[in-house]
């Protein structure tokens, strides 16, 4: 998870939310993203995509069902039907989206049979305020450049 959020950071670092993603297969790193839409001028380069993306691409397939994702806040819906999309194994996350998750605060997506996989989710609140922090920091900071 220290990886992820040091990828947030690296989105920040760029003018992008800061939101970071590694995806983890056999214990070891394969793919990381950070956020890329106002780097790219593309809405769907978020940070889960950009790892997920990458992370096909190192292993040659479209399934990353021995893998587990770790992103310093929770999916959004668009996320997290990748996620599914990809089976993906786990998916452990910092913080909460309050207004925009996809996971366990707002579209709940895998809360429905609609999807053909539910990956399990875990919530690592140890790190959830460093994540909170970043995003805090970064939008009060966009807020005064205004």
């Amino acid at each position: 998870m220290n990886q992820a959020i040091i990828c947030a950071k690296r989105a920040a670092a760029h003018d992008d939310v800061p939101i970071g993603a590694v995806i983890v297969h056999a214990g070891k790193i394969i793919a990381r993203g950070e956020n890329q839409v106002q780097l790219r001028k593309n809405p769907t380069l978020h940070a889960e995509i950009v790892a997920i993306n990458r992370a096909c691409k190192k292993l040659g397939t479209k399934f990353l069902d021995d893998c587990d994702i770790y992103v310093s806040l929770e999916p959004c819906a668009m996320c997290a039907t990748a996620i599914s999309f990809a089976r993906i194994k786990n998916v452990y996350y910092a913080a909460t989206d309050e207004k925009g998750g996809g996971i366990t605060s707002n579209a709940r997506v895998y809360d429905t049979d609609r999807h053909l996989w539910h990956p399990n989710v875990y919530q690592v609140p140890e790190l959830a305020p460093i994540s909170a922090q970043l995003l805090r920091d970064f939008f009060a900071q966009r807020r005064n450049k205004k």
